[in-house]
């Protein structure tokens, strides 16, 4: 008899939580196993590319009464004569403009607010996933019922304590709590020490054969250019460190090299990003390309792949950007060293603009370097695979 799954995150937004999740349906035994999918935002690039044995469940009712504009939110709830809903967004978004949240302060505020007006799922799982931190990581706990639950952790981030508490009373709930790396593991143990035991990690799954067919069959770069591409992948955030790649991209300009610095994302960032490229004169160097559902023939056709990024709980960028055999210049963030090997697979610099400058010329301009990277990417393993594998036996 099949077993009966749920996976629950945000969106299909492009962005590695997502794409990984993508590829792990992808992979899925759908003789074995039946798979429901919830989201928190519908419409997203990456939904195409969810296999069709997946069930995509319908949105919650608070999904679709925020999407509404104010006013028709306000006819919805007088002609229901129920304003519960209305009174959890007007009390959210007043209080996430009152100042600057981290992203567990929103979450935490969030379903503090709104949990009341969102209801239970229907159904009994054998086992329920939440495969982000966060809102579906408190629904799976509480709107759910599953005989066993587990909750992914793809980003590496400490709590104070009175974020400690609140997400405890959660991550309790969970049989398993996964880390999509070493270091992602270690730091999360830093703030619930006692989750020792029921800690597992499992690395963001790549499949080297679908990232290389996808890599073909779309078109990337429209523009002409024949200088040297370089490409970073990320939400337009301040994790992703583009203030530093603003710099070093500025620095590269007045060097003289000819380059364009091309960026596939989107995010809260784009209009000071935007100021900046202005200000600095940068229009014809950093090229903002929006999202992209495959961004494989971008990465397969760019001669380097760079990562600014500040905090990473994986880097899944990178891997594919290995797997496609384009070198890398990245930061050294937490769990870098779980995929880099400075100066074999790519180069690992300090996390500010200079060093990130210096990183990159330094691949520009040292062709026996770049072969030697090159030809250690054609050998190196790809993918990882096998990482279902621990899925499966946590499931049972």
């Amino acid at each position: 008899m099949k077993k009966n799954l749920l996976f629950a995150i945000d969106s299909l937004d492009v962005a590695g939580a997502e794409k990984s999740l993508v590829t792990l349906l992808s992979m899925m035994d759908y003789d074995k196993y039946t798979v429901d999918l919830m989201l928190f935002a519908h419409g997203s690039i990456l939904e195409e590319l969810v296999p069709k044995e997946v069930n995509i469940l319908k949105p919650l009712k608070y999904t679709n009464f925020a999407k509404l504009s104010l006013k028709d939110s306000l006819k919805h709830s007088v002609k229901s004569k129920n304003f519960k809903m209305l009174s959890s967004r007007m009390k959210y978004s007043t209080e996430i403009r009152k100042k600057k949240y981290s992203n567990p302060q929103k979450a935490r505020i969030f379903w503090k607010i709104v949990s009341k007006v969102v209801e239970r799922n229907p159904k009994t799982y054998d086992v329920a996933i939440s495969y982000a931190q966060g809102v579906p990581t408190f629904y799976v706990a509480e709107k759910v019922n599953a005989k066993k639950k587990l909750a992914w952790v793809n980003a590496s981030y400490r709590l104070d304590e009175y974020e400690k508490t609140f997400h405890s009373q959660f991550y309790d709930q969970y049989n398993n709590i996964v880390a999509v790396s070493d270091s992602t593991k270690e730091i999360l143990l830093e703030t619930f020490p006692d989750y020792s035991d029921k800690m597992k990690v499992i690395y963001d799954i790549n499949n080297p054969d679908f990232i290389s067919k996808m890599a073909d069959i779309d078109k990337a770069f429209d523009d002409q250019f024949d200088g040297i591409r370089l490409l970073t992948i990320g939400r337009l955030a301040h994790l992703k460190g583009y203030d530093i790649a603003l710099e070093a991209c500025k620095k590269l300009k007045e060097s003289g090299i000819r380059f364009r610095w091309y960026v596939l994302g989107k995010g809260p960032l784009r209009t000071e990003i935007e100021q900046y490229i202005k200000e600095n004169q940068l229009q014809e160097h950093f090229v903002l390309l929006g999202v992209h559902s495959n961004p494989y023939p971008f990465i397969k056709r760019s001669d380097i792949y760079i990562q600014t990024s500040k905090s990473e709980g994986f880097g899944l960028a990178i891997a594919e950007a290995r797997m496609l055999n384009v070198p890398v210049v990245t930061t050294k963030f937490d769990a870098v060293y779980n995929q880099m090997i400075d100066g074999e697979n790519g180069l690992v610099v300090e996390m500010n603009a200079e060093a990130v400058y210096e990183g990159i010329v330094k691949l520009i301009n040292n062709d026996e370097l770049r072969e030697n990277i090159i030809k250690y990417l054609e050998t190196e393993k790809k993918g990882n695979m096998e990482e279902i594998q621990k899925l499966y036996q946590l499931i049972g």
